[in-house]
């Protein structure tokens, strides 16, 4: 199911984060969960909507203002501080919230990418008490529930809604815009911080590839056509390349810091240590460092698996892709030694090899999912 066909069906106004589940799901996983939510989550507010053409359940997650505020001093949001109290970006807390900007504003203060996070920061932070389970799935004392319950397929999809209003005005001044510079701010506070760098950069460097372009046809223009003012043209586009490539690296250092510095990043403490994915398997035991419950996979055994599968395996993809590029490659001198095939048949080859490729990509795939899963 498309998260289209929920957006469409059922109005959203009032929902930050939709949580949706196989049309499959009894009413017993449903009542377990939202009790679990609400009882150990019980800032968010949860609505049940059903989808009538799928018949598939669906959780509409949002949270009070008060509540926002104090996931974010949970989480250490990150928020620009009036100038009167020195300005600069500063660790929310709501013991001093009235020096942060637009703090008396609900609708300004948090922008929906920050709202969202905060959500997700609580769902996924849910946490199991000891002997708890959900039909054949057992948790560990403080395992998080809803990640184990996406990687067992109870739960179908986390994801948040789009505002039609902030995306319509997006379009218009970034997407539609031509010759223009990016709205980067707008681009952080609703995609976050990671994206809006990412384009940052990407609108960096392609303002920074006109000095090469520019060198590169102006050298390809004046040069003549005999070999030694070819060279000479190489060796000076090459030294060219080289001091602007050093340039270029500094002074996106400089850009990135400054962009880093702007939207609160630049300072922020590093992330503490991340649960284990909720693929993880292995044998219970009591952790030498947090004491606490967990799953532990020897280490002999991941090396024996790696040397007496995964290498093998390996090594046995590249030689069969190698076999079948180099039967290709004598396919394609084959045809082009008869003259009297048809000119279509010459290109049969390389359909074959487009053909093969394809089939590759998606069967490794495939043995990378597996090799992963097993090891």
């Amino acid at each position: 199911m498309s998260h289209k066909a929920w957006m469409k069906t059922v109005p959203t106004e009032n929902c930050d984060v939709l949580m949706t589940f196989p049309d499959s799901t009894d009413d017993h996983t449903l009542l377990w969960l939202l009790n679990h939510i609400r009882l150990g989550i019980p800032e968010l507010i949860v609505q049940v909507r059903h989808h009538k053409h799928t018949r598939a359940y669906a959780f509409f997650v949002t949270a009070t203002y008060e509540s926002l505020l104090r996931g974010a001093d949970e989480i250490g949001l990150r928020k620009p501080v009036k100038a009167e109290f020195g300005g600069g970006m500063r660790s929310f807390s709501c013991e001093e919230d009235y020096i942060y900007e637009n703090i008396e504003s609900e609708l300004e203060f948090f922008s929906s990418q920050e709202r969202q996070s905060i959500i997700r920061y609580w769902l996924e932070n849910l946490r199991a008490k000891q002997g708890e389970s959900l039909h054949n799935i057992h948790f560990l004392e403080g395992q998080p529930i809803i990640p184990e319950l996406a990687a067992r397929g109870v739960v179908q999809q986390l994801f948040p809604l789009h505002e039609q209003r902030i995306l319509r005005r997006l379009m218009k001044s970034w997407v539609q815009a031509v010759c223009e510079a990016q709205p980067l701010d707008e681009i952080c506070d609703y995609f976050g911080v990671k994206i809006a760098m990412y384009f940052a950069w990407l609108g960096f460097y392609t303002s920074a590839m006109v000095y090469p372009a520019l060198l590169g046809s102006l050298l390809y223009t004046l040069t003549d056509s005999d070999q030694t003012s070819q060279d000479i043209s190489c060796v000076l586009f090459a030294i060219f390349n080289v001091v602007w490539a050093t340039l270029f690296l500094e002074e996106w250092k400089r850009r990135g810091a400054e962009f880093a510095y702007k939207w609160g990043t630049l300072d922020a403490p590093a992330e503490s240590l991340e649960e284990p994915r909720p693929q993880f398997r292995g044998v219970k035991r009591i952790s030498p460092v947090t004491s606490a419950e967990e799953f532990y996979y020897p280490p002999w055994k991941r090396l024996l698996f790696q040397s007496l599968v995964s290498l093998p395996v390996c090594l046995t993809c590249l030689a069969l892709v190698f076999l079948l590029m180099l039967g290709c490659f004598q396919l394609q001198e084959l045809v082009l030694s008869v003259p009297e095939l048809p000119r279509l048949l010459r290109f049969l080859p390389k359909i074959i090899l487009a053909l093969i490729v394809t089939a590759c990509d998606e069967l490794y795939k495939k043995v990378a999912l597996w090799l992963n899963d097993m090891g």
